[in-house]
C-alpha cells in the first residue's frame, strides 16, 4: 500500500547499494536512461550536483554523441521497461560502457548473463516513484558521491513522514477542485516535475510543471483570467537573486489577479530541502487522491497502455 510506502519513506535511506559484477570507475560523465519513476532521481542529483556532467534520456535506443567516456546507466524499477531495455541492447552494440539497476526483470537478467556490472534494489512491492531514496543512492554509488553517500545516511533520522503528512493533507483539500501547476527555479526543475507526476499517477488527475525564468517568457500570458489552477510555487532562498525577484513578482502578480496559490518553502539542508518536498509531494498527491475516491496504489490507465502496444 502506497501509504505505508510514504510513512516509511526515510527508512530507504538504511540502505547501503552494492555493485555486482565490478565497480566502474573513473568516469566524469554520465546518461541516465529510464521511463515514469526510474528516472526521477537524475532530475535530483542534477539539483545536489550542479556540477556533474549528467543527462537523461527518456527515449528509445541512445543519442549519436555518446562515447566509451559516458558511463550509460540504465534504470528500471521492473527490470522490463522496453525504452530501456531497448538502450541496453544498443549500448551493447556500440561498445558503450554500461550499468544497470532495478529490483529484477528482463534487465537485471541481461546485464548477470553478459557481466555487466549491477545494482538490485531491495525486495519490495513499492511504488517506483516512491522508491526515490534507494534510486538516489544508487546513483550516488555509481558516481563515486561518497560524502552524498554518507549524508543521506542521516535522512533515515532526520527525514519524519509524519511532518509532511499533515501539510500535505491539508494542500491536498486546498486543491481538491483544481488543477495543480507547479513552478520552480530552472536549477529545481526536478522537484517540479517529481510534484507534476505524483499529482498524475497517485491522484489521477491532469498537473503541470514549469520553470523560471522560462515561464515568464511564454506561459505568463495563458493566465489572463483563471479559476481551473492552483498554482503552487516552490521556494528556494539558495536560488539565484533574480530568480528570486521573478518568483515574488510572479507570486504578487497572481495574487492581484485572485488565482489561488501557495508557496512551498524549501529548508534544511541540500538533502533535506530536496527530500521533504518529495515527501510532501507523495502525501499532497495520496490525501488528493483519498479526497477525490480514486485508488492511489494503481494505475490502470498505464497498464492498458502497456497491453495494448503489445
Amino acid at each position: 500500500m502506497i501509504y505505508e510506502d510514504i510513512k516509511n519513506f526515510s527508512k530507504q535511506f538504511e540502505w547501503r547499494p552494492k555493485i555486482e559484477n565490478g565497480e566502474p570507475g573513473g568516469f566524469q560523465k554520465f546518461i541516465v536512461v529510464g521511463m515514469g519513476g526510474s528516472n526521477l532521481a537524475a532530475d535530483l542529483v542534477k539539483i545536489l550536483r550542479p556540477d556533474l556532467d549528467i543527462a537523461v534520456h527518456r527515449d528509445y535506443g541512445l543519442p549519436k554523441y555518446l562515447d566509451e567516456d559516458t558511463l550509460v546507466i540504465l534504470s528500471s524499477y521492473s527490470g522490463n521497461t522496453e525504452e530501456t531495455l531497448d538502450a541496453y541492447e544498443e549500448a551493447g552494440r556500440r561498445g558503450l560502457p554500461r550499468i544497470a539497476v532495478g529490483a529484477g526483470g528482463k534487465l537485471l537478467e541481461l546485464a548477470k548473463n553478459d557481466g555487466v556490472p549491477h545494482i538490485k534494489f531491495p525486495e519490495s512491492n513499492i511504488q517506483p516513484r516512491v522508491a526515490l531514496g534507494w534510486s538516489l543512492l544508487a546513483l550516488l554509488k555509481i558516481i563515486g558521491d561518497e560524502k552524498l553517500l554518507e549524508e543521506s545516511a542521516t535522512l533515515a533520522e532526520k527525514i519524519k513522514p509524519e511532518i509532511q503528512e499533515e501539510q500535505g493533507k491539508k494542500l491536498a483539500e486546498d486543491l481538491k477542485n483544481s488543477t495543480p501547476i507547479v513552478y520552480a527555479s530552472h536549477r529545481n526543475k526536478g522537484l517540479s516535475y517529481f510534484w507534476k507526476v505524483s499529482f498524475n499517477e497517485t491522484a489521477k488527475t491532469p498537473a503541470f510543471a514549469n520553470v523560471l525564468p522560462e515561464q515568464n517568457h511564454n506561459e505568463l500570458s495563458g493566465f489572463e483570467n483563471t479559476e481551473k489552477f492552483f498554482f503552487l510555487f516552490i521556494n528556494d532562498g539558495n536560488d539565484n537573486p533574480r530568480i528570486l525577484k521573478r518568483m515574488e513578482v510572479l507570486k504578487n502578480l497572481y495574487n492581484r489577479r485572485g488565482f489561488k496559490l501557495q508557496v512551498l518553502e524549501l529548508q534544511g539542508s541540500p538533502l533535506e530541502r530536496v527530500f521533504s518536498s518529495v515527501l510532501l509531494a507523495n502525501w499532497t498527491a495520496f490525501y488528493l487522491a483519498e479526497g477525490r475516491g480514486v485508488d492511489p496504489d494503481t494505475n490502470p490507465s498505464v497498464e492498458e497502455f502497456k497491453k495494448l502496444i503489445q
